[in-house]
Parts: structure tokens; sequence; C-alpha cells
């Protein structure tokens, strides 16, 4: 049983906040390269409960600050960008990429009101065709380079799904239901007339288990499935779909490794990022950013929900649960024992950044970030490229 109280601090994530704190001491990818590439370069950016500006200035250097002036608190979103930084609208106050502002058009020479108007910009780093983010105390730990991020051996491709209307935590506490999969997309499948898309999850489920993991590179909870033979296969072991904490899910997906991002926006709204790789395709070319394909709303005017896929189906659960689901008033049972194990590292590592200390998953050693691999059953991606075939 989660208290209120427990619910608010695993939920609220602004600016002050508990696991809001836990959450800055983390890298978030916020937008794809390609957005800042279109004519326009500029981009809003909410994140951790702050409404926030990236923008490339003249010299094609890329800042994140604040997106109101800090002077009468208009929106640079309408402001110029120059060659050195981003000209407020209103009346002409300008910021660097790192939040400075460098010039107040009007004011004495040398007042001290230039100092108090700095910004603040935050950290941005680009890998793998997305701008990253981190908004916690420094140092920033180095960005982890996962092998579905940098590795040379394929392709990749950016995946950006629509907008969740709910709390971030109702995502990743998602990411360690194993048994969710055999209603919400097998028989959902099979009752919507695609019996071929919920072959993978038909198959018997004999058994399932859960790993906590703190390793050197990453931390979180691994999902263990036992599944049951059938048509004259062999049953297996799955190692599968890592919750790598605090919030992105990595799933083998036919023939590719899929990482899925879950960026806290705020309190009530959360934005999915996949990053696919394919390993043994031909790679992109050096200097090349992978293809952006943006999702299709998965709900009409109404709020009815197209079902047809699995991120649609998964975006319904969540969402349906309310915009911040009331925790104190679920009941779990034994196959819940995944979102027990994850809640209760959450709440540990909350603590820990409260008291001083630094949280699980920080890399600060390079020699352990050129490029990082989290193991998964090849059965698993076995299983899905037969799917594939028989559709």
């Amino acid at each position: 049983m989660v208290s209120v109280q427990e619910n608010e601090t695993m939920t609220r994530i602004g600016p002050g906040t508990k696991a809001g704190a836990l959450l800055r001491r983390y890298w978030h990818p916020i937008a794809p390269v390609a957005e800042l590439e279109k004519g326009e370069p500029k981009r809003r950016i909410r994140l951790l409960g702050e409404d926030l500006l990236l923008f490339r200035d003249g010299k094609g250097r890329v800042g994140l600050v604040q997106e109101q002036c800090a002077h009468r608190r208009a929106s640079l979103y309408y402001g110029f960008v120059e060659e050195d930084g981003l000209r407020c609208a209103y009346h002409g106050w300008k910021y660097d990429v790192a939040g400075k502002c460098i010039e107040q058009p009007f004011e004495p020479a040398g007042s001290p009101l230039k100092e108090e108007a700095c910004q603040g910009g935050y950290e941005v780093q680009q890998l793998a065709g997305l701008y990253w983010a981190y908004l916690g105390p420094k140092p920033a730990p180095l960005l982890p380079r996962w092998e579905v991020l940098v590795g040379n051996d394929g392709a990749r491709r950016i995946n950006v799904l629509p907008v969740l209307d709910c709390n971030w935590l109702q995502c990743m506490e998602n990411s360690v239901d194993t048994v969710h999969t055999h209603y919400l997309h097998g028989q959902m499948m099979r009752a919507l007339g695609y019996p071929e898309r919920a072959a993978y999850y038909a198959r018997p489920l004999e058994g399932y288990d859960f790993e906590v993991v703190k390793d050197p590179t990453w931390a979180g909870v691994r999902k263990i499935r036992m599944w049951g033979g059938q048509e004259g296969q062999e049953g297996e072991t799955e190692l599968g779909h890592p919750l790598i904490f605090p919030c992105t899910l990595l799933a083998p997906q036919e023939e590719h490794l899929v990482m899925h991002f879950r960026v806290p926006m705020d309190d009530t709204h959360t934005l999915i990022i996949r990053v696919q790789y394919t390993p043994g395709t031909k790679p992109l070319a050096p200097g090349e950013d992978p293809p952006v394909v943006y999702s299709p709303a998965w709900k009409d005017a109404k709020g009815d929900y197209d079902l047809r896929t699995f991120a649609a189906q998964d975006g319904m659960a969540w969402e349906t649960e309310g915009a911040i689901h009331d925790r104190s008033k679920e009941l779990l049972g034994v196959s819940d024992r995944g979102i027990v194990l994850y809640r209760r590292m959450l709440m540990e590592q909350i603590e820990a950044v409260a008291a001083g200390r630094e949280p699980l998953g920080l890399i600060r050693d390079a020699a352990l970030n050129r490029e990082i691999r989290v193991a998964v059953s090849e059965g698993q991606a076995r299983m899905a490229r037969a799917m594939k075939r028989a559709g």
C-alpha cells in the first residue's frame, strides 16, 4: 500500500520537489536535432515542470534557457536570434546560450542589473540525432552512450510519440508489469481481428521473476519470463525489457533494439522518444542524423482511442488511470512484484539525493562510457522476427 504522501513524493517533479531533485541528476532527450534545422532556430521545451526555450544562435551554438525574459517575463520564443544570442522582442535584453544577459538597452552601462538578469542556462548535448538536457547540479555526469545511441554496426531511427496526458510514473511502472501484455496486447489484438500481432503474447506464460540490477553502468529492474513451448517449439527463459533507472526501457523488437525514453514534462504530461537501432544494416553516413518519425495521435477529439497499435493500448491504460494515479486506492497482487521493487528503488534514491548522496546509475568514468550494452535474450528477438514473417 502506498500512502497519499508517498504518492505525492514519487509523482511530483517540479522545481523544489524531492522526485524532481532526483530526476534532475540525469540527462533527458528533449527534441530531435532536425527540429532546429528546419529554418526555425527556436523551440519551446517543457521539462520537469519548467518552461524552457531551446535555441541556436547565429554561430550555431545551442542553448537552453528559461522561456520568460528576466525583465518583464515576456516569452523569448518571439525574440530575435542574433550572432551571439537571443534578444527579447519586448525591450531588447539579450541572452547568450549559457543564459547570461549580455545586453540591456536603455539601462546604464555597468549596471549590476545585468548580472541579476542571467537566466542560468542548462547544459545541452547532441547525441544520436537528439538534443539532451541536464537540469541538475554541476558537475554533470556523463551522457550515457548506450549501444542503441552509438553502435556503428547498423542504422537507427527516432520515433516521437504523442504527448501523454498523465504522470511519468504510470509509464515507468508499466515497464515492470510482466503480465499486462497477455490481455492489453495479446487479447486486445485478437479481439480487434489481428491474431498475428498477438502471437508473441499468445505463448503460455508459465512463470515470471524480477531481478534488481545495480551495475557500474546502469541500475534498474530486469523482467524474467518463463515461456512454455507450443506448436513443437521448446519453452525458454527470457531476459527481457530491462527498466533502466530512472525512466528508460530497453526492448528488442523484431530485429531491432529499441530504447524508450520517458521524459517527464510536468506532473501530468509525459513525452516518449524512442530510438531504434538495427545491427547488421547499413549505417548512416558520418555526420548524418537519424530520420525522425512522428506517430499520429492515438485518440480522437472525443477522447476515444484507436487501439490497433501497442503504443495506443499502453497509452489508453496509462491515461485512464488518471492524470496522476492514486496509488493509495489500488490493490496489488503477486504479479505486481516488479512494480513494488521499482517503487522501493525510486523512494530509496529520492531519499539518497535529499540526504546529499549521489543516486544510482550516474556515470563519471569515461572508460565505462564508450558503448554501454545491456544483455537481452536472443530468443525474444528471434520470436519477434518469426511474428513479422507470419504477419
